[in-house]
């Protein structure tokens, strides 16, 4: 997908270069949001001010859920400002919160595996577990007739 070239007016007005429309942050959002990157330059002078308006639409989300940063976290960045922060933002926020979504994703994976493997134990329950028997109670978790004292019984009896 390539990037979607926005210009704003002095008007505070942003224009979609593609659709040759005007479009609101909420738009902007939802094309972010659809996993497209955007570029936005300043009508007048050609300045990129991407930065910006990716600042305001992160703000505008705030105030309608009254809360995004802590305060203890928005007043390190007030008072430490370009001087501290923005080697953290530039070098390690970002990575931090990629590896977090690619670990939230892979964690997200490994529990659809066990759930798919919990589905099909009960088609498996019939073979031998052989050095895994220390953990039946865990496999029999997955087992809809380990907790059915009816079927308890018929084992009993064979």
């Amino acid at each position: 997908m390539d990037t979607l070239l926005l210009k704003k007016y002095t008007n505070r007005r942003l224009y979609d270069t593609e659709k040759s429309a005007y479009v609101t942050l909420d738009d902007i959002t939802q094309t972010v949001r659809d996993g497209r990157q955007i570029q936005v330059t300043d009508a007048k002078t050609g300045e990129d001010v991407t930065s910006a308006i990716l600042t305001q639409i992160v703000l505008e989300e705030a105030r309608k859920k009254k809360y995004l940063l802590p305060p203890p976290l928005l007043y390190l960045i007030i008072q430490y400002g370009e001087n501290v922060l923005t080697d953290f933002f530039e070098k390690y926020l970002e990575q931090t919160i990629r590896n977090y979504l690619l670990f939230r994703n892979m964690a997200d994976d490994q529990f659809k595996k066990w759930l798919e493997y919990g589905e099909n134990y009960p088609k498996m329950n019939s073979l031998p577990l052989g050095g895994l028997s220390a953990f039946q109670s865990v496999f029999d978790v997955f087992n809809p007739e380990a907790d059915d004292p009816k079927s308890q019984e018929g084992k009993k009896k064979k």
